[in-house]
């Protein structure tokens, strides 16, 4: 069976995003979207992810059920990520989780921009806890909401753009990693304005597997 990227909320259209660009990053591999229909449209937070895990889950188990090689969590919280793995054998990884740990690798100190400051305390959690708190500069909200950013991705794009480009002036870093899954539709217009690496986590988790698997 193909990979398998779940998308922990019900928008279908960010899900079918992923798998483009996931198949773009690795074309060896087959890559399959699952939507959580009984999600929220986004997930914004500590409290949009909690109540996405359950729901999360029960397709990381029919994921695994179906013979999937590998499962990728198709939101930068990495939601329900560490319960995920611990119950199936199949390689599950976040695209959060992914995009730290490759910047970190190459050697990189990075900052992310994300979309509101509500879930800036859940990626500066999850950096820490993957022990790689000396790697990151700062997490910074770009202020444009999840849905936004389908919505009017070039207004989104220009925003997202401008903060990028203040934390390649003052944070001291080599790579800037976008930190939602919808970022997938402003990657390219923000790595334009930029002379650093721009890191988009949901190729970077495919580019990954296909080292997993």
């Amino acid at each position: 069976m193909a990979i398998v990227i779940i998308n922990p909320n019900s928008t279908t259209s960010m899900t079918e995003a992923m798998v483009s660009v996931a198949q773009s990053a690795a074309p060896d591999l087959t890559f399959e979207g699952w939507t959580s229909e009984k999600g929220s449209p986004s997930i914004q937070g500590p409290e949009d992810g909690e109540a996405a895990a359950p729901h999360l889950l029960d397709l990381v188990d029919r994921a695994s059920a179906q013979g999937a090689e590998g499962i990728i969590i198709g939101c930068f919280d990495d939601t329900a990520l560490k319960e995920a793995s611990q119950r199936v054998s199949c390689p599950v990884i976040g695209i959060g989780q992914a995009s730290y740990h490759y910047a970190a690798m190459r050697g990189w100190r990075f900052s992310v921009v994300t979309t509101l400051a509500v879930s800036v305390p859940v990626l500066e959690a999850n950096i820490r806890n993957q022990g790689l708190g000396h790697a990151v500069a700062k997490v910074r909200a770009s202020n444009v909401p999840v849905l936004e950013l389908e919505a009017d991705p070039m207004c989104s794009a220009r925003t997202i753009g401008e903060e990028a480009l203040r934390a390649e002036q003052d944070d001291d870093i080599s790579a800037v990693i976008l930190g939602c899954a919808g970022m997938v539709q402003v990657v390219a217009v923000v790595r334009d304005a930029l002379k650093i690496e721009t890191i988009d986590p949901v190729a970077c988790a495919a580019k990954c597997l296909k080292w997993m698997t």
